[in-house]
């Protein structure tokens, strides 16, 4: 299942009823309509596209309510390291759990919105919310789980594969990434391949999202046209 969309008035029929929730998913674009629908029909669902089309927004809203509504009963977030500067990660603080968490704020911000800061640091605190750094993922199994790899652009083939192999019995997983954004040097970007290789799988939904779904600020669009 791949789709690609044009820009337009998007159909609010499809959304997920979150009134267990704090705020309301509703897809802002013809792209996040297509997108959101295909998170609820697929088993695993690839998201790409530029910075600010709401692909870790879309995956975090659905995530919560599924949660709430017990369609699930965990939520995991996992999230490549890559060092992207002159720094590394030894210079961060406590276990490479604790490492990751700078990388995740934009989840948890979102986590904020759905579900309320009190009830998020509880299901954090009981485990019904698991940050697994992807370098530990091998071994796990997660059932009856929402798990989002969120930046899987700078995610190896290898790693992906070993991600996706964990996927235990009634989960979701949604795949998250801007491939023109990728930290990895000289190695393969995995989302691309996993991509390419992917399309017209059953089970498995493909999303491009454009600039045309940009909803954080219409400036950046205009910046991402011209860089």
């Amino acid at each position: 299942m791949s789709r690609k969309r044009k820009n337009g008035n998007h159909d609010n029929n499809i959304q997920t009823n979150t009134k267990q929730t704090n705020k309301e998913l509703k897809p802002k674009t013809n792209g996040q309509h297509d997108y959101i629908r295909a998170m609820v029909e697929s088993a695993i669902t690839i998201c790409t596209g530029p910075a600010g089309t709401g692909k870790t927004a879309c995956a975090v809203g659905l995530a919560c309510d599924h949660l709430v509504r017990d369609k699930v009963q965990n939520i995991v977030i996992t999230h490549p390291v890559v060092e992207s500067g002159s720094r590394g990660l030894g210079y961060l603080p406590g276990p490479m759990d604790e490492k990751i968490h700078p990388y995740l704020v934009p989840v948890f911000d979102e986590m904020h919105i759905y579900l309320g800061k009190v009830r998020k640091d509880l299901f954090m605190q009981n485990g019904t919310i698991r940050i697994v750094p992807l370098e530990f993922m091998r071994g796990y199994n997660f059932h009856q789980s929402f798990i989002i790899l969120d930046e899987a652009q700078n995610a190896t083939l290898n790693q992906i594969k070993m991600f996706l192999t964990r996927i235990g019995r009634g989960s979701t997983v949604v795949m998250t990434g801007d491939i023109e954004q990728s930290d990895l040097r000289n190695e393969e970007i995995g989302l691309k391949t996993c991509i390419d290789k992917l399309k017209n799988t059953r089970g498995v939904s493909i999303i491009e999202l454009t600039n045309a779904d940009i909803i954080r600020n219409g400036i950046i669009a205009r910046i991402l046209e011209k860089l």
